[in-house]
């Protein structure tokens, strides 16, 4: 099949989804991290004013040969999908760096990398890959406020995050993503913002990129920072039509499998689901090992939990590669087919039958 008769993006991913649960890729900061970068090599050529070193992103600028190498790797251990090197790539995570106006750039660039990887990937042998364009929940929050003796201060308000977000999304598309992924969402309107301004975005590149959306739980709880749990999560955000929806990072896969079983049975979408590698050591390191992860993860595939599977925190190839071993063959979760009722949502669900 020639590339310009290849089915779209949506259309592929779907379709492979029905036949077997998809690999998608695992952590990035994981893999930048073995590098030992130095100052030096975050900031290259740029004249920067601020110290660049942990600013991952920026890497697509000035060593995009190893955002390249992390890429292929992921690619090589068996990933159908990975995401683009962007995770705290707005405005508003930028400017712990002083690098705002490096935003559309470095965007641009990194999907413009990944997509590279995919199509080369793909012209090997053949199969489909696909580029989802990352999207980090930012480091403020639109639902609680930072000075606990002003409740109603926030450090941003919607509309000014959801701009920052469209800026990211646009370029994101304008490099070719095929998919923007929302993910490690721990404020539910935090992800509405951004989920708002992927559709506005899309809207206006005229072209389709369908949304992705990741609840990211942050104690035993089993709730978001704003206090959502997963399910109300998903209630508030089922209208923006989302292509996945999942949890990510938080958790090994042990601890998130309840939260991940509750959605799987609440959510007419795809479910795309990618731990952490178990829980950090006290020297904030993970020691799960490749074999493990894929093992809980299977617990997963069996119960018919997941379409879509990957790594987050503390995940390398080598988990990803005994995932994709473990998983093959095995077939995807069934969407199910779920009443048409009043869904409603605060911080509980809340459902009116007739």
């Amino acid at each position: 099949m020639t590339a310009a008769a290849q089915p779209d993006a949506e259309t592929a991913f779907r379709a492979l989804a029905a036949k077997r649960i998809l690999i998608f890729d695992g952590g990035y900061g994981t893999a930048i991290q073995a590098y030992g970068l130095t100052e030096a090599d975050y900031r290259g050529e740029l004249d920067l004013a601020k110290d660049q070193k942990g600013n991952n992103d920026l890497l697509c600028l000035t060593r995009p040969d190893i955002v390249t190498a992390i890429h292929i790797a992921y690619l090589d251990a068996g990933a159908d999908m990975i995401e683009t090197n962007t995770f705290s790539g707005t405005r508003i995570a930028m400017a712990d760096y002083g690098c705002e106006h490096l935003v559309k750039e470095l965007n641009v660039a990194a999907a413009r990398i990944a997509r590279a990887c995919c199509d080369a990937a793909e012209a090997k042998d053949g199969k489909r890959r696909f580029v989802a364009g990352s999207i980090g929940p930012t480091n403020k929050t639109l639902s609680i406020s930072p000075d606990v003796n002003d409740p109603a201060f926030r450090e941003v308000d919607y509309d000014a995050l959801k701009e920052q977000y469209k800026e990211q999304c646009a370029a994101l598309i304008e490099g070719g993503v095929d998919f923007l992924l929302v993910e490690t969402c721990f404020d539910t309107l935090n992800a509405k913002a951004a989920g708002m301004a992927a559709r506005e975005a899309e809207a206006e590149a005229g072209r389709p990129v369908p949304l992705m959306m990741s609840f990211t739980i942050t104690d035993m709880s089993g709730r978001n920072l704003s206090g959502h749990t997963v399910n109300a999560f998903w209630y508030s955000l089922r209208h923006l039509k989302p292509l996945t929806i999942g949890v990510n990072c938080a958790f090994g896969a042990d601890l998130l499998r309840p939260y991940l079983a509750e959605l799987a049975k609440a959510a007419d979408a795809l479910i795309l689901a990618y731990p952490n590698a178990g829980l950090p050591n006290e020297l904030g390191q993970y020691d799960e090992l490749p074999e493990t992860t894929a093992a809980l993860i299977d617990l997963w595939a069996k119960e018919g939990l997941v379409n879509a599977v990957g790594g987050c925190c503390g995940t390398t190839p080598a988990h990803i590669a005994a995932i994709a071993r473990k998983l093959e063959g095995q077939p995807a979760r069934r969407v199910p087919a779920v009443p048409v009722v009043t869904r409603l949502a605060g911080l509980e669900t809340m459902h009116i039958a007739a």
